[in-house]
């Protein structure tokens, strides 16, 4: 591939999935999947996603671009998510009966509405731990200060705390140390293709498992800009209204008003910090986020090397061409599992017949 057409694949970026890796392609609209199943083959999947800003023009603008992103993010990762858990023909959890009568009475698919249940349960966990809380820890500064910008200090610091926190218990998981391994993966990888050279197990763990442009980072910008933006939006109340101390429900109002906000802002420094070079300025910049990436990923194996480079050639090759030339080992998803199934067992009977005379030569020598 021509040194023009590789610089194009510079931006492809992606996340760790159950005992996989997905990588998202802005130049040829595409996304892929690769997980290794337990029997140890590693099946890949790759689809179309045209960008919403294609069809609506304003939603790629500077700061709307960023909320539009997180909500498709948020969306796209529990999709990934459950692509994954497919991919690996591993058994899922029997639906629970309120699931079920939800579907029943909306009409709709079960995996669609389990999806839509695990969504809205993670939403509702989010505002409490990084609203809710932070909201009533200011609302409780607030009575020690009259400073608008300490008490948010105080909300932001205590954000940044529950993240770091979180992100510390969940990594006792097995599971999800897997996951976190893989994340390391997919940086490797990432970082291997952004230097030009040939997508080799090799050549990606030379590279560093942090990485500037991770969601990781972002989430760190959006509680760092939150104190900024937060201290400006209740000088502005102040104003406006007269209103010197937010009560707890006007300060979690207030936080929900100005999300978007935030994350459109902390999405545009995010853009612009992953490619503003390598200065001491933003060397500086980009060091918590970095840091704070030492807790979500893990130095990946070279198997799991194996599973994002197969991503991120699926993911380069694009939906319509990611079956051709596929890596040894590397097979294309059929979405049946009995046929997945199939093709594993015939694998390991191969296997064992190129094994056998191998057995009978060694047998002869030793007698």
């Amino acid at each position: 591939m021509s040194q023009k057409n590789e610089s194009k694949y510079k931006d492809i970026g992606g996340q760790a999935v159950m005992e996989g890796v997905m990588m998202q392609s802005p130049a040829n609209e595409s996304i892929a999947i690769a997980v290794r199943r337990p029997s140890g083959r590693i099946v890949v999947t790759c689809s179309k996603n045209t960008p919403l800003s294609r069809k609506h023009p304003w939603m790629g603008w500077p700061v709307i671009r960023g909320c539009v992103n997180l909500v498709v993010m948020l969306k796209m990762g529990m999709e990934t998510l459950d692509k994954s858990t497919q991919m690996l023909g591993i058994m899922e959890e029997e639906p629970t009966k309120f699931e079920k009568w939800l579907a029943e009475k909306l009409g709709a698919k079960l995996d669609k509405v389990v999806m839509a249940v695990a969504m809205v349960l993670a939403l509702c966990l989010s505002l409490l731990l990084f609203v809710a809380l932070p909201s009533g820890v200011a609302t409780l500064a607030g009575h020690l200060t009259d400073s608008r910008l300490l008490i948010n200090l105080v909300a932001g610091c205590t954000r940044i705390a529950i993240l770091i926190l979180y992100m510390w218990a969940i990594a006792f998981m097995p599971d999800i140390r897997r996951v976190f391994m893989y994340h390391g993966a997919e940086h490797k990888t990432v970082y291997c293709n952004e230097a030009g050279l040939p997508l080799t197990p090799e050549n990606a763990k030379k590279f560093s498992r942090l990485h500037p442009r991770c969601g990781t980072a972002f989430l760190f910008l959006v509680m760092f800009i939150s104190i900024l933006i937060g201290a400006v939006a209740d000088q502005v109340i102040f104003l406006l209204f007269g209103i010197e101390k937010l009560s707890f429900l006007a300060r979690f109002g207030r936080s929900l008003l100005t999300l978007p906000i935030v994350t459109g802002v902390s999405y545009e420094v995010l853009k612009g910090l992953a490619h503003a070079g390598d200065s001491l300025l933003v060397r500086i910049l980009r060091w918590p986020g970095l840091k704070l990436q030492l807790l979500t990923t893990r130095e990946p194996d070279e198997k799991m090397l194996e599973v994002a480079i197969a991503s991120m050639k699926a993911a380069k090759a694009g939906a319509e061409h990611y079956k051709e030339n596929l890596d040894p080992g590397v097979y294309a998803y059929t979405g049946d599992e009995e046929k997945e199934q199939l093709a594993e067992k015939q694998e390991a009977a191969d296997a064992e017949a190129d094994k056998a005379p191998e057995d009978e030569a060694a047998s002869g020598e030793n007698a």
